[in-house]
């Protein structure tokens, strides 16, 4: 099971439409989670629906927290991605068994041994969580926060018995890729370099969270960008953004098609 938990607290302003490139990666098997870290004041009706247009158009769902209850959320976001995960795979097995019958129509015993079946898979499951994090200036005071919950959901993951690995990536990037993600941790277990996560980061101005978005499914998929718009019949260099809304070439608003 593969996952991109996105962490921001702005509106993207630069390069494709964040939702477009949700899309793309629900495509390619990945569900996108968008969790918005804002303080108490900064609420933003804009940000609050690009949040929400994201993680569903990547099969996901969204949250907006306050620093203080970020910890909890990745990790309550995280299991609830898996749980809903295994229940459509059960589901697809029970629809191919049963037919047109509901689970409901099952024996309370057999009913029963479905439920364990499926919290069995929710712990020995292969999981991959990719932390994609905004690090705009805006989000100078609250990577302490987003550190901390990393670490706590590494815990989380490894208590389970399944394999469980974390890559962590963060946007904009440095010198030439400003408009994409850059990583900071490749797919681990281990916990050693998590201090060393934040210490250099350069915060910058802009918010490319599409172009991010289409790195880390590139990362996942283990193809370039280029071939993802080729399978996805779309090109990049055809759709940017202004504000919220995705322009086509001719200049029109698009629509988001999901």
């Amino acid at each position: 099971m593969k996952q991109i938990l996105l962490i921001t607290d702005g509106c993207s302003n630069v390069g494709i439409s964040p939702v477009i490139a949700a899309a793309q990666a629900k495509a390619e098997g990945i569900v996108v989670n968008v969790i918005g870290l804002l303080n108490e004041h900064e609420i933003d009706e804009m940000g609050a629906d690009e949040i929400q247009e994201i993680a569903r158009a990547g099969g996901g769902t969204s949250r907006i927290v306050t620093p203080a209850k970020l910890s909890q959320t990745v990790q309550m976001m995280t299991r609830k991605t898996v749980a809903h995960t295994i229940q459509q795979i059960v589901g697809k097995e029970l629809q191919h068994i049963l037919g047109d019958a509901k689970l409901e129509s099952l024996p309370l015993d057999q009913r029963a041994q479905v439920v364990q079946v499926m919290d069995d898979l929710g712990e020995t499951a292969s999981i991959k969580v990719a932390l994609l994090i905004d690090t705009s200036a805006s989000m100078k005071q609250k990577l302490s926060a987003v550190k901390e919950a990393i670490y706590d959901l590494q815990l989380s993951l490894q208590a389970r018995t399944g394999s469980s690995e974390t890559a962590v990536f963060h946007f904009p990037g440095a010198g030439a890729h400003q408009e994409e993600a850059q990583m900071d941790l490749d797919w681990t277990r281990d916990l050693a370099n998590l201090n060393r996560l934040f210490y250099k980061l350069n915060m910058r101005g802009t918010t490319p969270t599409g172009p991010a978005l289409l790195k880390v499914t590139e990362f996942i998929i283990g193809a370039p960008a280029a071939d993802i718009y080729e399978n996805g019949n779309s090109r990049q260099k055809d759709t940017f953004v202004t504000g919220n809304a995705p322009i086509g070439k001719d200049g029109i608003l698009s629509d988001y098609i999901v």
